[in-house]
């Protein structure tokens, strides 16, 4: 008398997810890989950007570096429009460790506290062009200089209608502290737009400080 191998099938549905976490089984969610792409591909498009301003910094003359007459940029006004973003990205992760955590309340705190000022940044932006005193279209530094803050000012919408949608995600209790990869997704973005503005406000305002 034979006898038949015990099959073993795998559990479907939510039950195979419930036993992948039980035997330790992890990865990285596809929402989270899709954003860390997505992230990738805006640091080679703002990389081409920031390739075209030193181009044109090095080949354009008359030297220095400036905005063309009449016009003028406001560094004390960016750098407070600096710090407010920098401010919301510490924010922001505030929100993430919170529903880390499960502690849903102070992820709508967060979130919106961030939202709020990435608001803030853009109306500043927004009030920065109406005093510049140039437009795109008047000369290389102006076409640069709209190019690589309009663009990063794009992203910065596009990041705080993320933020919105996570806020009206949280007050209908959609997130726990096993359930907030689009939290982690939108804060990942976050954290790049604020990267990039560092690295716009050091290239535009603060470099021709030290190398006109």
């Amino acid at each position: 008398m034979t006898t038949q191998p015990i099959a073993h099938t795998a559990p479907a549905g939510p039950d195979r997810s419930a036993a992948a976490a039980a035997h330790g089984t992890t990865g990285i969610p596809t929402a989270l890989l899709g954003m860390l792409l997505f992230i990738a591909s805006e640091v080679m498009f703002f990389g081409g950007l920031f390739a075209a301003y030193f181009s044109a910094r090095t080949s354009v003359a008359p030297a220095p570096w400036e905005p063309p007459p009449g016009g003028h940029l406001d560094l004390p006004l960016a750098a407070v429009l600096t710090v407010i973003l920098v401010v919301s990205s510490f924010t922001m992760q505030f929100g993430v460790w919170a529903i880390r955590r499960g502690d849903t309340g102070r992820l709508k705190l967060w979130t919106a506290i961030t939202l709020a000022l990435s608001v803030v940044f853009l109306a500043g932006q927004l009030y920065d062009y109406s005093q510049l005193g140039f437009g795109i279209a008047d000369g290389v530094f102006g076409t640069v200089f709209y190019t690589l803050t309009g663009f990063h000012g794009a992203h910065v919408f596009g990041g705080a209608v993320g933020l919105a949608i996570v806020l009206a995600r949280s007050t209908r209790g959609q997130f726990s502290a096993r359930n907030h990869v689009a939290v982690e997704a939108v804060s990942l973005y976050w954290h790049f737009v604020d990267v990039v503005w560092i690295a716009v406000f050091s290239t535009i305002y603060l470099l021709p400080l030290v190398s006109p």
